[in-house]
């Protein structure tokens, strides 16, 4: 599959948080505002890119040769949590700025299902090192423009009437149900009409 073919796939025909439903939990809780949800979702990018990377390394380099592939989870799992804590301590001795915009939610992807799951589904699709890596940052990608199409919906719903039995997360989750309805009109004909 074309680098393109793989950014399209994990955007828009599986999307991570609207098709896999995969890292709904912070994204319920931080798109608020939209600074938040934009420092989660380049958290998000950046650690399910490197992480990505790192399992096709792991599975590749150690796994398979020894014949235990079956350890392939708690190498996502393992690989995701490093990247973040590595990633959180680079950013806090570098710069206060960077640290105060993205550092903070660092701590939250540590084990974030969205990225777990984003850098399993590249690890089994059989991509090289480059395509896992442009897999990672794609699907994270696809989570963080989720979560910014959804800041700006919950955004304008605090200036619209809704009725009080709804209000707060009945209304988000309502919404968030709407939204990936949307992305299911998203499938692998589309992709081939699109791409060839």
């Amino acid at each position: 599959m074309s680098y393109i073919g793989i950014i399209v796939t994990f955007v828009f025909v599986n999307n991570v948080a609207l098709t896999q439903l995969l890292g709904l939990c912070p994204a319920l809780g931080v798109t608020k505002r939209m600074e938040s949800t934009v420092g989660l979702g380049v958290a998000v990018t950046v650690v399910a890119a490197i992480a990505s990377l790192i399992t096709w390394l792991f599975d590749h380099l150690v796994l398979v040769p020894l014949g235990v592939e079956f350890l392939q989870i708690i190498v996502v799992v393992l690989s995701a949590a490093g990247t973040a804590h590595g990633l959180e301590w680079i950013v806090s001795k570098s710069s206060k700025g960077l640290r105060d915009s993205i550092g903070l939610f660092l701590p939250l992807v540590t084990a974030n299902c969205a990225v777990v799951g984003v850098a399993l589904i590249a690890a089994r699709s059989g991509y090289g090192p480059l395509e896992s890596f442009v897999a990672g940052a794609s699907g994270g990608a696809g989570a963080m423009m989720a979560m910014l199409l959804l800041s700006t919906l919950r955004e304008k719903m605090e200036s619209e009437w809704v009725p009080k039995a709804l209000r707060g997360t009945p209304i988000t989750l309502i919404t968030a149900g709407l939204m990936a309805m949307a992305f299911l009109a998203f499938d692998k004909a589309f992709l081939v009409k699109l791409i060839g």
